[in-house]
């Protein structure tokens, strides 16, 4: 018989594995640098060095256990897969269910900022009835969901799991709302369970709402400025930031024997992508986003093992072949700074009834600007209510 009972949950890490990160941050064997070499080829080891240490002596993860454990969370399981999920209910009568649903290299943590202002707008300065009941699941493969068990875990599959994780929990009609990973899995959520889908609103979003270059003479031509602009940004992530990705969709087991054994190795892998994706008005990453709150999403992939798994992801959604046919539901974007995304791009594949853009905040708008983001989710989903 299959097990459809949601259980609490409450993280408790061991004393014994904080024991063996400390050890293992102190033995680190670090790499040479070019001198002057900035972030060019990489994070660079006086940035990580001093990233290291702080980890190791002033970082406490008990208190950001703490934090995380201030807010409802469950697991169920749902097609073999244990999901993790935060449940956190408003006070308010008829405030609309919405799932978030994070990226790589993020986690649920992404989301701690916006959970107050969601569900309780009246105490934040909103209107209450812009109240939302939050589930905030874990993808399977990252975080208190645990590793993946078996292939085929797609953009897709997810988005069906999570269809079966809102009917469990008893709701018919509900919004959906992704950045990055998120950002594919909301729209094909709208897919498969369309008739209680009332809205997707994304961020951060790539695949489905772009193009991708190069782009001939005629095309290109049609193209607004900040169009153009866009254009280039993508050219420059394919040529120059697009790594990770490749190795993720193509070898990721080779990769995660080192992200696996090396807790440093998994900061560098995820930093990289904070110091290429956050606002660039700002120097580091954690001129952005807070220091801590940066290390607490590493522990996420490390305490729970799931370097692997959050990786095969890649390689799961590039092997899937599968078709991605056009949706009906109402679809709304929010562009920040590092985002490509382009609205007649994205009006081939989706039903686009509210697109913004925003001149600060980047690709971790929750993280980075929660005000901007909880204000146009508000704005767009006051429609479906």
């Amino acid at each position: 018989m299959t097990d459809t009972e949601i259980y609490p949950f409450r993280v408790d890490i061991p004393e014994s594995e904080l024991n063996d990160l400390h050890n293992r941050l102190a033995r680190t064997r670090w790499p040479d640098q070019l001198p002057s070499d900035g972030w060019g080829r990489g994070v660079p080891v006086d940035y990580l060095k001093d990233l290291t240490e702080y980890w190791q002596t002033n970082y406490d993860w008990h208190e950001h256990e703490a934090k995380l454990n201030e807010f409802p969370q469950f697991i169920t399981t749902i097609d073999g897969q244990t999901i993790h999920f935060l449940h956190v209910r408003s006070e308010e009568s008829d405030a609309l269910p919405l799932i978030l649903t994070h990226g790589w290299p993020g986690s649920v943590v992404e989301f701690l900022e916006v959970i107050g202002p969601l569900t309780n707008p009246r105490a934040h300065g909103g209107d209450p009835t812009d109240a939302f009941h939050l589930v905030i699941p874990s993808i399977p493969g990252f975080g208190f969901s645990g590793v993946t068990k078996e292939v085929g875990w797609t953009k897709r599959r997810i988005a069906a799991a999570f269809a079966e994780l809102m009917s469990r929990l008893g709701y018919d009609r509900y919004g959906a709302q992704g950045g990055d990973v998120g950002a594919e899995v909301s729209p094909d959520l709208g897919r498969v369970d369309s008739d209680h889908v009332v809205g997707i609103h994304v961020n951060a979003a790539t695949v489905g709402f772009m193009p991708f270059p190069p782009l001939d003479d005629e095309e290109l031509a049609e193209l607004t400025d900040s169009e153009k602009a866009r254009v280039v940004m993508i050219e420059h992530f394919l040529d120059e930031q697009s790594g990770y990705s490749q190795i993720q969709s193509t070898r990721p087991q080779t990769l995660a024997y080192g992200l696996t054994d090396s807790p440093v190795g998994q900061l560098a892998w995820i930093m990289e992508k904070f110091k290429e994706w956050t606002d660039d008005t700002e120097e580091l990453p954690e001129d952005v986003v807070d220091r801590d709150r940066l290390l607490t999403n590493v522990m996420l992939y490390w305490l729970t093992g799931t370097a692997n798994s959050s990786a095969r992801l890649y390689y799961e959604n590039a092997h899937s072949n599968q078709w991605t046919e056009p949706s009906e539901v109402p679809t709304g974007v929010a562009v920040f700074t590092k985002d490509p995304s382009i609205r007649r791009y994205a009006e081939q594949n989706h039903n686009i009834t509210h697109w913004s853009e925003f001149d600060r905040g980047g690709h971790f708008a929750a993280m980075e600007v929660p005000d901007l983001l909880v204000e146009d989710i508000r704005g767009f989903f006051r429609q479906y209510r």
